[in-house]
C-alpha cells in the first residue's frame, strides 16, 4: 500500500484495511474533544498552583492567553494523550473519569518536555505562535517546564491510593526514557553516522515512552493488573513509533501553515531523523551525495544562512535515496503492530474500536 505524498505534507495510509471501517464508524474528533474537555478543568487548576509569573507563562504556553495576557483560544494541541489515558481506563473496565488524573499528569510531562525542547532546539514557533522562550525568555521556559513536571506527580500522588503509586512509578520510568531520548537526539545532531536501530531507539524513548504511559496509566488508576497495563503500554509504544515516523516526515516535508514550523525544519536543525538515517543507510549515488553534503554542512560556518534551494536539494536527495518512502512504510508497520498488540487484552469492543481509530488518526494526520 503506497503513501499519499505531495510537494509538502505527508499522509500515511494505515496498513490495516479493516481499520478503515472502524475509522468511518468512530468519531475520533469526539474522542479527542472528550479527552480535552474532561482533563482541561483539572489541568487549569494544576497550572493555577504555580507561583507568578509562572502561572501566566504556562497559560500562554497552553494557548489560554496571548502574549499580552488577554484571554485567547489558542491551539492547545491534539489532546491525543488525554484521550488515550481515558480510553485505557475504559479498556480495564473502569469509567473514563478514573483516568483523568493520569491524563493530566501525562499532559503536564508532555508540555514540560515541549518547553525545554523548544529552547534546546531553538524553535521560535509552536502551534502557530511564538514559543515561550521567545516571548518570556529562556529562564521562564526552564522554570515553567520544571513546574509542570512537579505538578504531574502532585496530581497523581495526592490521590493517596496504591494505584496512584503504581501510576506514578510508570510515569517516572516514561519520563526518564523521554529525557534519555532527548539527550540522544541532541547528541546525534553532532555525529556523522547514526544507525537506523539507534534512531528507532531514540524515538522509542523520546516519543514512544510517554505515549505508552498514556495508554496504561488510566488502566492502572482503574485497577488493572500489571499484565493488562503492560499490553496497553506495548500498544502505546508502537503507536508512539508510528507517531514519530509521521512527525519525521512532517519535519522535512510538512506544510508550514499546518505544522507551525519553518520549511525543512528538521534539516535546519541537522536532526538525524528517520528519513535522513534511512537514506544514508540505503547506499547508492543519492545516498552518497547526501552524506557528502551533510558532512560538509556539519563543518560549514555558513549553514545558518543556507537558502531554501539548498535545503530543498537535501530533501530531494533524501527522497531519491528512499528515506521518505522507508519512513512511511515504517509508520504503517508500527501502526499494524500496535493494532495487533491490542488482541492481548480482553476489553469492550467499542473501546477496542476507539483505540484502533485513534491509531489510524495518528498515522494519517497531516500535522
Amino acid at each position: 500500500m503506497s503513501s499519499t505524498t505531495g510537494t509538502r505534507g505527508e499522509s500515511v495510509t494505515p496498513a490495516n484495511p479493516a481499520s478503515d471501517t472502524v475509522a468511518e464508524t468512530t468519531d475520533v474528533t469526539a474522542l479527542l474533544e472528550r479527552g480535552r474537555a474532561l482533563s482541561a478543568p483539572v489541568l487549569r487548576a494544576a497550572v493555577d498552583r504555580l507561583a507568578p509569573p509562572m502561572d501566566t507563562v504556562a497559560a500562554y504556553h497552553f494557548g489560554w492567553i496571548d502574549a499580552q495576557g488577554r484571554p485567547a483560544d489558542g491551539d492547545g494541541g491534539k489532546a491525543v494523550r488525554p484521550a488515550l489515558a481515558l480510553l485505557s481506563a475504559e479498556a480495564a473496565g473502569a469509567a473514563a473519569e478514573a483516568g483523568i488524573p493520569g491524563a493530566v499528569a501525562v499532559e503536564l510531562v508532555h508540555n514540560f518536555s515541549l518547553l525545554h525542547d523548544d529552547l534546546m532546539d531553538g524553535d521560535e514557533q509552536r502551534r502557530h505562535r511564538d514559543t515561550v522562550w521567545k516571548v518570556h525568555g529562556p529562564a521562564q521556559a526552564i522554570l515553567v517546564g520544571d513546574g509542570l513536571f512537579a505538578l504531574a506527580y502532585d496530581i497523581l500522588l495526592e490521590l493517596g491510593t496504591a494505584e496512584a503509586g503504581r501510576a506514578a512509578r510508570r510515569l517516572t520510568t516514561a519520563t526518564r526514557k523521554l529525557i534519555d531520548g532527548q539527550a540522544q537526539d541532541i547528541s546525534y545532531e553532532h555525529r556523522e553516522s547514526v544507525t537506523v536501530e539507534e534512531c528507532l531507539e531514540m524515538e522509542g524513548n523520546k516519543t514512544g515512552a510517554l505515549l505508552a504511559c498514556a495508554c496504561s496509566i488510566g488502566a492502572v488508576l482503574g485497577g488493572a493488573d500489571d499484565r493488562t497495563a503492560d499490553v496497553l503500554e506495548a500498544y502505546g509504544h508502537h503507536l508512539g513509533l508510528a507517531f514519530q515516523a509521521v512527525d519525521d516526515l512532517l519535519g522535512i516535508w510538512g506544510d508550514p501553515e499546518s505544522t507551525g514550523k519553518q520549511t525543512w525544519s528538521d534539516l535546519r536543525q541537522r536532526k538525524k531523523s528517520l528519513p535522513v538515517v534511512a537514506a544514508l543507510a540505503a547506499g547508492g549515488p543519492a545516498s552518497e551525495r547526501l552524506g557528502e553534503l551533510l558532512a560538509a554542512d556539519a563543518k560549514s560556518s555558513d549553514f545558518d544562512s543556507f537558502s531554501e534551494e539548498e535545503f530543498a536539494a537535501r530533501a530531494a536527495l533524501i527522497e531519491e535515496a528512499g528515506g521518505r518512502e522507508w519512513t512511511a512504510q515504517e509508520a504503517r508497520r508500527q501502526h499494524a503492530v500496535a493494532i495487533e498488540v491490542l488482541h492481548g487484552v480482553d476489553m469492550p469492543e467499542p473501546v477496542r474500536a476507539q483505540l484502533t481509530a485513534l491509531a489510524d488518526f495518528v498515522v494519517v494526520r497531516k500535522r
